[in-house]
Protein backbone atom coordinates (compact mmCIF):
# COMPACT_ATOMS: atom_id res chain seq x y z
CA UNK A 1 0.00 0.00 0.00
CA UNK A 2 1.37 3.15 -0.75
CA UNK A 3 2.34 5.85 1.59
CA UNK A 4 0.23 8.54 1.03
CA UNK A 5 1.27 12.40 2.17
CA UNK A 6 1.18 15.79 1.34
CA UNK A 7 4.35 18.71 2.06
CA UNK A 8 4.79 22.07 2.32
CA UNK A 9 7.58 23.81 0.24
CA UNK A 10 9.10 27.37 -0.46
CA UNK A 11 12.47 27.11 -2.08
CA UNK A 12 13.55 29.59 0.25
CA UNK A 13 13.59 27.87 3.14
CA UNK A 14 17.37 25.35 3.70
CA UNK A 15 15.19 22.85 5.92
CA UNK A 16 12.32 22.47 3.32
CA UNK A 17 15.67 21.91 0.86
CA UNK A 18 16.35 18.96 3.29
CA UNK A 19 13.34 17.89 3.34
CA UNK A 20 12.23 17.72 -0.20
CA UNK A 21 15.38 16.37 -1.50
CA UNK A 22 14.75 13.24 0.63
CA UNK A 23 11.75 13.02 -0.55
CA UNK A 24 12.30 13.39 -4.24
CA UNK A 25 15.81 10.48 -3.69
CA UNK A 26 13.01 7.90 -2.28
CA UNK A 27 10.98 8.84 -5.52
CA UNK A 28 13.48 8.89 -7.85
CA UNK A 29 14.48 5.60 -6.57
CA UNK A 30 11.04 4.09 -6.78
CA UNK A 31 9.13 4.41 -3.40
CA UNK A 32 5.64 3.93 -3.16
CA UNK A 33 4.68 7.19 -1.95
CA UNK A 34 1.65 9.20 -3.32
CA UNK A 35 2.80 12.50 -2.53
CA UNK A 36 0.71 15.63 -2.86
CA UNK A 37 3.69 19.06 -2.93
CA UNK A 38 1.74 21.87 -1.48
CA UNK A 39 3.21 25.09 -2.18
CA UNK A 40 3.31 27.88 1.04
CA UNK A 41 4.64 31.12 0.61
CA UNK A 42 6.78 32.60 3.60
CA UNK A 43 6.45 35.71 2.53
CA UNK A 44 2.48 35.77 3.12
CA UNK A 45 3.23 33.88 6.48
CA UNK A 46 5.48 37.05 7.77
CA UNK A 47 3.09 39.98 5.70
CA UNK A 48 3.08 43.37 8.60
CA UNK A 49 -0.90 43.50 9.62
CA UNK A 50 -2.13 46.53 7.32
CA UNK A 51 0.25 45.60 4.52
CA UNK A 52 -0.27 44.40 1.20
CA UNK A 53 -0.52 40.66 0.79
CA UNK A 54 2.09 39.34 -1.41
CA UNK A 55 -0.48 38.04 -3.63
CA UNK A 56 -1.36 41.70 -4.51
CA UNK A 57 2.00 42.66 -5.39
CA UNK A 58 3.98 39.36 -6.37
CA UNK A 59 6.72 41.39 -8.44
CA UNK A 60 7.84 42.57 -4.46
CA UNK A 61 8.12 38.64 -3.59
CA UNK A 62 11.88 37.04 -3.62
CA UNK A 63 10.04 33.83 -3.59
CA UNK A 64 6.83 33.92 -5.45
CA UNK A 65 8.49 33.55 -8.85
CA UNK A 66 10.37 30.39 -8.41
CA UNK A 67 7.05 29.17 -6.46
CA UNK A 68 4.89 29.28 -9.07
CA UNK A 69 7.16 28.38 -11.47
CA UNK A 70 7.23 25.09 -9.55
CA UNK A 71 3.76 24.57 -9.71
CA UNK A 72 3.53 25.19 -13.29
CA UNK A 73 6.19 22.20 -13.83
CA UNK A 74 4.09 20.06 -11.25
CA UNK A 75 1.10 20.86 -12.82
CA UNK A 76 1.90 20.80 -16.66
CA UNK A 77 5.28 18.64 -16.63
CA UNK A 78 4.90 16.12 -13.63
CA UNK A 79 7.88 13.81 -15.21
CA UNK A 80 9.99 16.65 -15.07
CA UNK A 81 8.86 18.46 -11.95
CA UNK A 82 10.75 15.76 -8.96
CA UNK A 83 14.26 16.99 -10.67
CA UNK A 84 13.58 20.62 -11.44
CA UNK A 85 11.90 20.81 -7.81
CA UNK A 86 15.29 19.38 -6.39
CA UNK A 87 17.12 21.77 -8.80
CA UNK A 88 15.50 24.91 -7.90
CA UNK A 89 16.45 24.11 -4.44
CA UNK A 90 19.65 23.65 -5.24
CA UNK A 91 19.64 26.97 -7.21
CA UNK A 92 19.59 28.85 -3.64
CA UNK A 93 20.65 27.06 -1.25
CA UNK A 94 23.43 24.81 -2.81
CA UNK A 95 24.75 27.60 -5.78
CA UNK A 96 24.30 30.42 -4.20
CA UNK A 97 21.74 32.00 -7.15
CA UNK A 98 18.46 34.49 -6.59
CA UNK A 99 15.90 32.77 -7.31
CA UNK A 100 14.23 35.87 -7.73
CA UNK A 101 15.93 36.87 -10.93
CA UNK A 102 13.93 35.34 -14.03
CA UNK A 103 16.95 34.56 -15.78
CA UNK A 104 17.89 32.18 -13.50
CA UNK A 105 14.78 30.36 -12.79
CA UNK A 106 14.58 30.23 -16.74
CA UNK A 107 18.19 28.57 -16.50
CA UNK A 108 16.73 25.88 -14.21
CA UNK A 109 13.95 25.38 -15.92
CA UNK A 110 15.88 24.75 -19.52
CA UNK A 111 18.31 23.05 -17.68
CA UNK A 112 15.56 20.15 -16.25
CA UNK A 113 14.66 19.64 -19.59
CA UNK A 114 11.42 21.87 -19.33
CA UNK A 115 10.51 24.67 -21.66
CA UNK A 116 11.35 27.80 -19.89
CA UNK A 117 9.93 30.39 -22.18
CA UNK A 118 6.57 28.39 -22.05
CA UNK A 119 6.65 27.95 -18.37
CA UNK A 120 7.26 31.98 -17.54
CA UNK A 121 4.27 33.01 -20.29
CA UNK A 122 2.03 30.71 -17.75
CA UNK A 123 3.37 32.63 -14.44
CA UNK A 124 3.16 35.93 -16.43
CA UNK A 125 -0.31 35.13 -17.16
CA UNK A 126 -1.55 34.88 -13.46
CA UNK A 127 -3.24 31.35 -13.25
CA UNK A 128 -0.11 30.00 -11.01
CA UNK A 129 -0.32 32.77 -8.73
CA UNK A 130 -3.89 32.06 -8.32
CA UNK A 131 -2.81 28.00 -7.48
CA UNK A 132 -0.43 28.98 -4.66
CA UNK A 133 -2.99 31.44 -3.28
CA UNK A 134 -5.55 28.87 -3.21
CA UNK A 135 -3.47 26.12 -1.87
CA UNK A 136 -1.92 28.08 0.61
CA UNK A 137 -4.91 29.05 2.32
CA UNK A 138 -6.39 25.83 1.91
CA UNK A 139 -3.32 24.58 4.10
CA UNK A 140 -3.26 27.44 6.53
CA UNK A 141 -7.30 26.95 7.03
CA UNK A 142 -7.92 23.54 7.04
CA UNK A 143 -4.63 22.10 9.50
CA UNK A 144 -3.25 25.31 10.48
CA UNK A 145 -0.29 25.08 8.95
CA UNK A 146 2.30 28.25 9.46
CA UNK A 147 5.56 27.35 7.79
CA UNK A 148 7.20 24.82 5.38
CA UNK A 149 8.15 22.04 5.62
CA UNK A 150 4.86 21.02 6.89
CA UNK A 151 4.19 17.16 6.49
CA UNK A 152 0.12 16.48 6.49
CA UNK A 153 -1.31 12.76 6.68
CA UNK A 154 -4.57 11.49 7.32
CA UNK A 155 -6.04 14.48 9.46
CA UNK A 156 -2.69 15.85 11.22
CA UNK A 157 0.17 18.22 10.15
CA UNK A 158 3.07 18.64 11.46
CA UNK A 159 6.34 21.01 11.19
CA UNK A 160 9.27 19.15 10.54
CA UNK A 161 13.26 20.14 10.72
CA UNK A 162 15.68 17.71 9.48
CA UNK A 163 19.61 18.76 9.43
CA UNK A 164 20.67 16.45 6.37
CA UNK A 165 19.79 16.47 3.31
CA UNK A 166 19.91 13.06 1.04
CA UNK A 167 23.29 12.98 0.55
CA UNK A 168 22.78 10.57 -2.74
CA UNK A 169 21.39 7.81 -0.20
CA UNK A 170 18.02 6.46 -1.06
CA UNK A 171 17.69 3.97 1.61
CA UNK A 172 18.53 6.25 4.09
CA UNK A 173 16.06 8.80 2.69
CA UNK A 174 13.21 6.67 2.07
CA UNK A 175 13.52 5.10 5.85
CA UNK A 176 13.55 9.23 7.01
CA UNK A 177 10.29 9.86 5.34
CA UNK A 178 8.57 6.96 6.49
CA UNK A 179 9.22 7.50 10.09
CA UNK A 180 8.34 11.04 9.90
CA UNK A 181 5.00 9.84 8.38
CA UNK A 182 4.33 7.09 10.91
CA UNK A 183 5.37 9.36 13.83
CA UNK A 184 2.63 12.04 12.32
CA UNK A 185 -0.09 8.91 11.84
CA UNK A 186 0.84 6.40 14.42
CA UNK A 187 1.35 8.67 17.61
CA UNK A 188 -0.50 11.99 17.51
CA UNK A 189 0.16 12.45 21.32
CA UNK A 190 3.95 13.46 20.87
CA UNK A 191 3.17 16.85 20.01
CA UNK A 192 7.17 18.22 19.84
CA UNK A 193 9.92 16.72 20.47
CA UNK A 194 13.23 18.95 20.06
CA UNK A 195 16.89 18.77 20.44
CA UNK A 196 18.36 21.45 23.15
CA UNK A 197 21.69 21.06 21.54
CA UNK A 198 23.15 19.54 18.21
CA UNK A 199 26.24 17.73 17.88
CA UNK A 200 27.75 18.57 14.53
Amino acid sequence: MALTFSITWDYRCPFARNLHDQVVEGLLDGAPWDVTFVPFSLGQVHVVEGQPDVWDEPERDSGLLALRAGVVVRDRFPERFPEVHRALFDARHVHGRKIADRDVVADVLNGGGVDAAAVLAEVDGGGPLDVVRKEHEAAATDFEVWGVPTIIAGDGASFVRVMNDAEGDPARSRSTVERLVALLVGWPELNEFKHTSLKR
